[in-house]
């Protein structure tokens, strides 16, 4: 109970987030160096793990209905050390596929129980700290990702990424223990509350449902197409050397350990509407700015980036939370990652062809901005408070 809860399952989301997915997007230019990948082979490992992220999605809708979340969670975890463990011994790109795909599909079990779960562990007026903390979590894991591939990568060369996800894997080995032994939730057995395919007939029990998930969807487009390629895109585009563009991904991660209590805070003072507006807004100006690659202006954006990153679903978590019932919370979240997760997985893919076909990630970039000025329309239509 309390913050040692809160802060064990922040470290679970950065298991399942930050070290089984956002890690590729650092680990990526040595990964494509020394397989000899084009963008759009790089691109489409990335799919392949918000495919299985999807379809993991899908299996949460399906089982929240039968199984308690913690039990959804712990499986989860399974599949999310399992990947981490096959990229750590992968000899080529159908392992690192493989490695990909459980990643993805543990990452979707983890994440929708992981909010509700550790929120249970607080009072009810601090239960939005505790939904605000799991971004910090995946901020934590980013940077320790980011931080460790730019070590190894300068003593080792591209040819020893594998040794980052062997050092992953341990950790998240530990953190697979300590969950499994500490971490309990008390819920009752579930019963079937009518979700529908996917969860959806519950979403559409929440007022402001379509919005939302327009808002959502459009993120998890958007979003993608900065953080896979970020770290290629400052060494391809704009001549960044391996240890600048992972300190520019450091300070994402840096700052997603903020984002989430800063924008919770701020959906708390003035509507989650109104804090998803400004945060779609600050998406379309930062991207913007880091296109030019000018080393200055790169890292403070990439600082906003952070944040902006982790603030979003924070506050989408949040608004779910609190317009949904305890029965109709996990069928509800999981229908709308599923559209979340649909962007997800045909982002990369999109963003690989787009950088092959123009030689510069520069389309790719402006696609993003474009993408956020979607989510911003569908933030406008959200309920206003007291509605």
């Amino acid at each position: 109970m309390g913050l040692p809860a809160v802060f064990l399952m922040a470290a679970t989301a950065g298991v399942a987030q930050s070290f089984g997915r956002f890690a590729f997007g650092v680990v990526l230019p040595a990964v494509r160096s020394d397989l000899d990948l084009s963008n759009t082979i790089a691109g489409s490992l990335t799919t392949v793990n918000v495919g299985a992220y999807l379809l993991g999605t899908l299996a949460v809708a399906s089982f929240a209905s039968s199984y308690k979340l913690l039990a959804i969670m712990r499986t989860g975890f399974l599949f999310a050390l399992t990947g981490l463990v096959t990229a750590a011994l992968a000899p080529g790109v159908w392992f690192v596929g493989i490695a990909m795909f459980c990643s993805g599909f543990g990452g979707a079990l983890i994440w929708i129980p992981a909010p509700v779960i550790a929120a249970a562990a607080m009072p009810p007026e601090k239960r939005s700290i505790a939904i605000g903390l799991m971004g910090s979590g995946m901020g934590f894991g980013v940077v320790f990702a980011s931080q460790l591939t730019s070590y190894v990568r300068s003593s080792g060369g591209d040819e020893s990424w594998r040794t980052v996800y062997v050092v992953l894997s341990v950790v998240a080995a530990c953190v697979l223990v300590a969950t499994f032994f500490l971490i309990g939730h008390d819920q009752e057995q579930p019963r079937n509350t009518g979700g529908g395919f996917g969860g959806f007939s519950s979403l559409k029990r929440m007022r402001g449902w379509l919005p939302l998930t327009s808002a959502y969807t459009s993120f998890g487009f958007m979003y993608l197409l900065i953080l896979a390629f970020l770290s290629t895109k400052l060494e391809d585009d704009n001549g960044w050397t391996s240890s600048r563009a992972s300190l520019a991904f450091t300070l994402v991660g840096i700052a997603m350990m903020f984002g989430g209590p800063v924008f919770i805070t701020i959906a708390s003072r003035i509507g989650s509407r109104l804090g998803l507006t400004l945060a779609f807004s600050g998406w379309i100006a930062v991207v913007l700015l880091v296109l030019p690659g000018w080393f200055a202006v790169t890292l403070p954006a990439a600082v906003v980036i952070g944040l902006l990153f982790a603030g979003v679903p924070s506050m989408i978590t949040l608004y779910v939370v609190e317009n949904t019932t305890v029965e109709d919370y996990g069928p509800s979240f999981a229908a709308a990652t599923l559209a979340f997760g649909v962007a997800q997985m045909i982002s990369p893919q999109i963003g690989g062809v787009l950088a092959d076909l123009t030689g510069s990630f520069t389309t790719v970039f402006l696609l993003s901005a474009a993408l956020a000025a979607t989510g911003l329309v569908a933030a406008l239509r959200l309920p206003k408070q007291g509605d």
